[in-house]
C-alpha cells in the first residue's frame, strides 16, 4: 500500500486517550446564534462504503465532525468512499491536507488506516470500529464499542414483544463489528426464553457455530430484502438488520408481506433520523459515534496529549444504549420496561455478561 507520506511536528495539539473516556464531558456549545471562534486545528475523516448520508454509522461519525466544526471552530476535510478501492487514495488526500487528526470510519478501513499510520508516524489517526494491528503503532487510536451489551437488551425486548416468538437478524458482512450486535441480540432473546420458559427462535445467527445470514456488503439492498422476506416467511415478526442503511430493504419486505412485522435499527435512532419508517421501528441500538468523534476532537483542541489507548463505548459510559420506543411505547408493558432497566443495571454492574 502506497499511502503518501508527510511528516510534520505537532506542538500542543493532542488528544487524551483512555479506555473508558466518558462521553458526558463535551465542551459546552455556543449559545444559539453565536459562532465558535476559528482555531488552528483541522479534523478530517474518510467514510466507509455507503457515503456520509447512509442514515447509519458513516453519517453518525460525520455529524460529530460537523458538530466540532460548528461548536469548536475547527477546520474540516473529508472524503467519501464508494468502494474499498477509494480507501487508500482518500487517506492519502487527508495526509496531504495537513490534517491534525484523521478518522477512518468503519471496520473495512482497518488495513488501509493501519498502513497510513505506520507510514506517517507524525500524524494522528483514529479508527472507528477498528483496531491497531501492531502494538508499536502509537499514533493510531481505536474507537470501539461493546455493542453486545445494548443488543442484549434489544434481543430481550424483541422476544418479549414478539407474538410468534420468532425473531430474526442478519448482517451486512460477517465481521466482528457486525456479529457483536447479532450475538448480543441472540443472547438477550434466549435470556427471555430462560426466564419465562417460553421458547424463542432466533433466525439468522448461531453464535456457537458462527454461522448466519449476511448480505454481500452494506449496499446489497436486494440481498437484504431477500433475507428479510425469508425470515418473515418463517414467522419472524421482529427483525434486527445489522447492515447500515439496509433497514430500508427490510421495510420494503415488511410492506410487501402485509404482515405485522417491525424492525430494530442500529447505530442511530432510525425513527428520528428516518421518520418515514417510524411506524415500523420498535427501537434502535445506538452506537454514539457522533459523541465519540466530537469528544476526541474536543480533547485534542483543549491541548491534551494524544494517546493510542482505545475508547470503548459501553452502557456504563453511555457510548451505547437503546433508543426510545417512539410509536411503540404504549405497546411495551411496564413490566418489560422495568425488566430492561434491571438488565441494564446488571450488565453495568458486571452481574450479567452478554455473549459477544
Amino acid at each position: 500500500m502506497n499511502v503518501i507520506t508527510r511528516k510534520r511536528g505537532v506542538a500542543g495539539l493532542a488528544l487524551v486517550g483512555t479506555a473508558t473516556m466518558l462521553l458526558a464531558g463535551c465542551a459546552a456549545a455556543p449559545e444559539e446564534g453565536d459562532a465558535a471562534k476559528s482555531v488552528d486545528y483541522k479534523a478530517c475523516a474518510v467514510s466507509d462504503e455507503g457515503s456520509w448520508n447512509d442514515k447509519s454509522f458513516n453519517e453518525a461519525a460525520y455529524e460529530g465532525l460537523m458538530k466540532a466544526k460548528k461548536d469548536l471552530g475547527v477546520k474540516t476535510l473529508d472524503a467519501e468512499s464508494s468502494s474499498t478501492d477509494d480507501f487508500e487514495p482518500n487517506l492519502s488526500q487527508m495526509v496531504d491536507g495537513n490534517c491534525d487528526i484523521i478518522f477512518g470510519v468503519g471496520f473495512n478501513l482497518i488495513d488501509a488506516i493501519n498502513a497510513a499510520a505506520v507510514e506517517n508516524p507524525d500524524d494522528h489517526f483514529v479508527t472507528i470500529d477498528g483496531y491497531v494491528a501492531d502494538e508499536s503503532t502509537k499514533n493510531l487510536k481505536p474507537i470501539v464499542y461493546s455493542m453486545n451489551e445494548s443488543s442484549y437488551l434489544a434481543g430481550y425486548l424483541a422476544a418479549a414483544y414478539s407474538t410468534t416468538k420468532v425473531v430474526g437478524t442478519y448482517g451486512g458482512l460477517q465481521i466482528d463489528a457486525v456479529t457483536d450486535f447479532m450475538t448480543g441480540f441472540y443472547s438477550g432473546a434466549k435470556a427471555y426464553e430462560e426466564e419465562t420458559g417460553e421458547a424463542v427462535t432466533v433466525l439468522g445467527w448461531d453464535p456457537a457455530a458462527k454461522t448466519g445470514l449476511f448480505t454481500d456488503g452494506f449496499g446489497d439492498s436486494e440481498g437484504a430484502k431477500s433475507i428479510s422476506a425469508g425470515q418473515i416467511a418463517q414467522d419472524a415478526d421482529v427483525i434486527f438488520p445489522v447492515a447500515g442503511g439496509l433497514f430500508s430493504a427490510t421495510s420494503e419486505a415488511i410492506n410487501e408481506s402485509g404482515k405485522d412485522v417491525v424492525f430494530i435499527g442500529v447505530d442511530k435512532d432510525i425513527a428520528v433520523t428516518s421518520p418515514e419508517y417510524a411506524d415500523q421501528v420498535l427501537t434502535s441500538v445506538l452506537k454514539k459515534m457522533t459523541d465519540a468523534v466530537y469528544d476526541v476532537i474536543s480533547e485534542q483542541v483543549d491541548g491534551a496529549e494524544f494517546s493510542g489507548e482505545p475508547y470503548v463505548g459501553t452502557l456504563e459510559n453511555k457510548g451505547t444504549d437503546l433508543a426510545d420506543f417512539g410509536a411503540f411505547d404504549s405497546k411495551i408493558s411496564d413490566e418489560t420496561k422495568a425488566k430492561l432497566d434491571e438488565l441494564k443495571a446488571g450488565i453495568i454492574a458486571g452481574d450479567i455478561k452478554p455473549l459477544g
